[in-house]
């Protein structure tokens, strides 16, 4: 039962940040869809706004990668089951949020103003919050 909780852990660490970072750049990506419309020069601005939550998937699989390099399921079951619930749902939800955030920079840009190096900042906050997690899980031994 300790290593079903293990492997459990291991996947809802991987699958819950990379179905975030899907869900967040799919936000992202419907924004800058519709901005192209109006403004298809400031692709560039859209796409690099659309890609940033990506990065959480990416933390989801460095987590994955070193607890199942570091840990064996059997003895550390539960442990890898708390991590994974615990920072998969940070990956997810600010995923999710970050891909929001984007989305109303998309449509900014795409109304002419000024805001991609403000869009950028906020998005790095919730970004802050992914990366505490992905640190803080792998400062458990």
């Amino acid at each position: 039962m300790n290593e079903l909780f293990g492997y459990l852990g291991l996947g809802l660490i991987l699958g819950l940040s990379g179905i975030g970072s899907a869900y967040g750049t799919t936000i992202a990506a419907n924004a800058a869809e519709g901005g192209l419309k109006k403004a298809p020069e400031k692709s560039s601005s859209f796409m690099i706004l659309s890609a940033l939550p990506a990065t959480q998937g990416l933390y989801g699989f460095v987590a994955f990668l070193m607890f199942l390099r570091n840990f064996t399921p059997a003895a550390n079951g539960l442990l890898l089951f708390g991590i994974g619930l615990g920072a998969g749902l940070v990956f997810l939800l600010s995923a999710i949020r970050q891909g929001q955030v984007a989305a109303n920079g998309i449509a900014g840009i795409a109304s002419g103003h000024d805001v991609m190096t403000n869009t950028m900042i906020y998005c790095a906050l919730p970004e802050f919050y992914a990366i505490l997690a992905l640190v803080g899980a792998l400062m458990i031994k």
